[in-house]
């Protein structure tokens, strides 16, 4: 007897998914939703399946939330350096491709570099870079900034952890890159270090900066890992890392992760 296995894949906007994933939920569908709707309610699972796909269980909940882009990406390696060491700040700084806009960033990117005003950012894209992703709230942070903050402690499960993140647009087709810094409350050694994030999977380590080995957007692109390099001590606190975190945000920061979800929930692969 063949087996149905019945899901959904939602990714139209935030009021679609409002209206109508709970209709399918309610028929006992499950459903994969890629806008930022459920992403923070407090009864549905925000997941990366190589991070936490276990908390699915925690949940009573047929909606699944698929998280930020550039949030997926930089929670890769954060797991299991918590696990171990025990994370007790992080600080994000991204440089986001303008595909994270969709065909409307590509085009002021393009159409920049004839010459031509931009239509969809309040900027030229083209020479420049735009600390400016999403909405200013009140706080002065962006919308993403905060997506970045909230989405990283759900994951982590962690409410207490401090963060703060800068995300800024930058003149680059594909694939977003994420300079993390992070203090931990335990000592390492960095031998530990690479030991724990090569246990992940689908992340990758590329840091051989004596022959010029390092994770860039350009080799990111078009694929479904995560890439980590430069990864050395801050020597500025008494046990802090720096990482450079690179990923097609497209393929793992959206389409792949939500695909990965299913293929994980229904043992396809």
């Amino acid at each position: 007897m063949t087996e149905i296995w019945t899901w959904h894949f939602f990714s139209a906007g935030g009021s679609t998914s409002k209206k109508f994933a709970p209709i399918a939920a309610s028929k006992g569908i499950i459903v994969v939703d890629n806008s930022s709707q459920w992403r923070m309610d407090k009864n549905v699972p925000l997941i990366v399946p190589e991070v936490n796909f276990e908390d699915i269980k925690k949940y009573d909940s047929k909606i699944i939330a698929n998280p930020n882009c550039s949030t997926i990406q930089s929670v890769m390696p954060l797991k299991v350096l918590d696990k171990r060491f025990k994370i007790k700040r992080i600080v994000y700084s991204t440089y986001q491709a303008v595909s994270g806009s969709g065909f409307k960033g590509i085009r002021d990117l393009e159409e920049g570099m004839k010459g031509n005003p931009p239509t969809n950012y309040p900027h030229p894209i083209f020479n420049n870079c735009l600390p400016h992703i999403d909405e200013f709230l009140d706080n002065g942070y962006t919308k993403e900034e905060e997506k970045m903050i909230n989405e990283t402690r759900k994951i982590l499960d962690r409410d207490d952890l401090k963060i703060t993140a800068t995300t800024v647009r930058v003149p680059v087709m594909n694939s977003h890159s994420v300079s993390i810094n992070i203090e931990f409350e335990k000592p390492f050694e960095m031998k530990d270090i690479y030991d724990e994030l090569s246990k992940v999977e689908n992340l990758v380590i590329v840091d051989d900066v004596k022959n010029n080995k390092y994770p860039m957007a350009i080799d990111a692109t078009g694929t479904d890992e995560v890439y980590v390099g430069r990864i050395r001590r801050d020597f500025s606190i008494e046990n802090g890392i720096n990482l450079w975190d690179v990923a097609d945000n497209i393929r793992k920061g959206a389409a792949s992760n939500a695909i990965q979800i299913a293929e994980k929930i229904f043992g396809i692969k």
